[in-house]
């Protein structure tokens, strides 16, 4: 994270992408600028004040977030992992109108109930491996979503792991890793890669696991 506090981020209009293996840092960054920004560390929006069991990192105390004039003070951070104690939170609280019931959809259906509730809007979106939830469908319905977005003037930073999601032309790419992080075209990520590598082979890695 000392490439991010020494010189900071600028995020550009539209759609920025932060792809990297597990533990690389990309969600911590995410997190840390949602946060940042005055969204809920479990998901949510700006005015969600849900909270469960605090295990944030510390980064979003150090982060200085200038925005660009006239720039929408609301955003939203859609987080993979909490979001069934979001819904549960929505429940007890709900917007004027009530809510879908999200506990009686299944997990991918709930995710794309959320973007045609809340992702409607020229704000600032944080979104953490959305594409978790997601088949290859549906996943290219949310890359619908995010352009609206970014047509409508909206700017949207994401974590992802998905070669599907990094392809949408026109966003920009930062590969996390050791290297800390720098920006990268789609067809030279690891990511991408490795996804090429495997599906034109699955063999030559299967064997290695599976073989006794």
């Amino acid at each position: 994270m000392r490439q991010l506090l020494d010189d900071g981020l600028r995020l550009h209009p539209g759609i920025t992408f932060l792809v990297g293996e597990n533990g690389s840092g990309k969600s911590t960054i995410l997190e840390g600028i949602a946060l940042a920004y005055g969204m809920s560390p479990e998901g949510g929006s700006t005015s969600a004040q849900h909270a469960t069991r605090p295990t944030e990192s510390p980064l979003s105390q150090w982060l200085d977030l200038q925005r660009g004039v006239g720039a929408s003070r609301w955003g939203f951070f859609l987080r993979a992992e909490t979001m069934h104690s979001f819904y549960t939170y929505l429940e007890a609280n709900p917007s004027t109108g009530g809510e879908p019931k999200f506990h009686e959809m299944s997990h991918g259906e709930s995710f794309l109930a959320i973007l045609d509730t809340r992702f409607d809007a020229p704000a600032f979106y944080c979104l953490d491996e959305p594409e978790a939830a997601l088949s290859f469908t549906s996943t290219l319905s949310l890359i619908s979503t995010l352009q609206q977005i970014a047509d409508y003037g909206g700017q949207i930073l994401c974590a992802t792991h998905s070669p599907v999601l990094a392809a949408m032309p026109g966003a920009r790419i930062i590969e996390v890793g050791p290297w800390e992080m720098r920006p990268s075209n789609w067809d030279d990520l690891v990511l991408v890669r490795q996804w090429k590598s495997y599906l034109q082979s699955p063999e030559r890695y299967l064997r290695h696991l599976l073989d006794p």
